[in-house]
């Protein structure tokens, strides 16, 4: 199988990441960085050995052989990369959050579908190592029929020192967290029928949210609660994990801290480690989320050589989206939102 052609748009904090997981796979190769500022995809192009930079996205595109463009840059930008990309008839994989608004995601979506070119989202959090292993253990039948469960994502980790920008935004826990929290609800429990939401800003130096909290009420009834911080201290802070608690009429299902996954019922408990494995190019403090990113990079490979679907398709992603604008709706408004089905 020939190898595929990409380019990056963005040479921000994630893209080293991103590159590094792609160097991973076989089967793919970077060939151009774009950047607005073009000494930083200039460095970053030396640090990864990659032989074109361009600082005008246009130009990159009219001047590649290229097979599919992975786009990385602020959310503002997605919307009019994306179109230059499916213009020529090339696959778009974008960061979340894939837009600014659910509209102009949903736009972003009917221009690729339009050109005929698939649009997939670079959502990881649902390939962490041991997210998988939750969804392994419930998918087992175990617990019996699930009646409820929470999501925690609750850390006083500083994110605004390596991620400053994040302090500008106005809307923020839940576009930058909630799109990665709401999409593991859904890889967990399926689709939501309604949500009520509640939002505060605990740190006096941002514009945004930094603490909400979702409820959704799963289409099998089933209560998802969906803490997201980063305003919270606990002496098990374990910045980034995501914690999950499971109940089911016949046992109980939680990760914990440090990897911990335990499956209790009527006569047992067993208790094992999950964690991710360990690459030498990844920040320890970002360490689950580095490994997951080369799993979900892989499978946006394998969908892109058509050997298998993708999970984390643009239309899968919209109906997180409509999760997180949502949530903001019902935080605004002090009411649950029942969504459409």
């Amino acid at each position: 199988m020939r190898t595929l052609r990409f380019a990056i748009f963005g040479a921000g904090f994630w893209s080293q990441f991103q590159l590094a997981a792609w160097r991973e796979l076989r089967g793919v190769r970077c060939v151009a960085l774009y950047n607005r500022t073009r000494a930083k995809a200039e460095d970053l192009a030396h640090r990864f050995d990659i032989p074109a930079v361009y600082d005008d996205p246009e130009t990159l595109l009219s001047a590649e052989k290229l097979d599919f463009v992975d786009i990385i840059t602020s959310v503002e930008t997605h919307a009019h990369l994306t179109t230059l990309a499916a213009r020529r008839g090339l696959p778009v994989i974008c960061q979340k959050p894939m837009a600014p608004t659910l509209a102009a995601a949903r736009s972003m979506a009917a221009v690729c579908r339009k050109a005929g070119v698939p649009l997939l989202i670079h959502e990881n959090w649902r390939w962490q190592t041991p997210i998988r292993a939750v969804k392994k253990a419930l998918d087992s039948g175990q617990l019996g029929t699930v009646v409820r469960a929470r999501i925690d994502y609750a850390h006083s980790f500083p994110v605004f020192e390596n991620q400053p920008f994040l302090r500008d935004l106005e809307q923020f826990i839940l576009t930058d967290i909630g799109t990665h929290i709401l999409d593991v609800a859904r890889f967990l429990f399926g689709e939501a029928s309604e949500l009520y939401c509640q939002t505060r800003r605990i740190h006096p130096d941002i514009r945004g949210e930094d603490v909400a909290t979702v409820m959704l009420r799963m289409k099998d009834s089933v209560t998802v609660a969906c803490n997201m911080s980063y305003a919270s201290r606990w002496d098990f802070d374990r910045f980034p994990e995501t914690f999950i608690a499971i109940e089911g009429t016949r046992g109980g299902l939680s990760l914990g801290p440090d990897y911990t996954l335990r499956l209790v019922s009527e006569h047992q408990t067993v208790e094992k480690r999950v964690p991710p494995p360990s690459w030498p190019w990844a920040d320890p403090a970002y360490a689950v989320i580095h490994a997951s990113i080369v799993d979900c990079c892989r499978n946006l490979l394998r969908a892109l050589q058509g050997r298998a679907p993708a999970e984390t398709t643009a239309e899968d992603n919209l109906k997180t989206l409509e999760l997180v604008f949502q949530s903001y709706t019902s935080a605004a408004a002090g009411r649950a939102i029942r969504l459409h089905p």
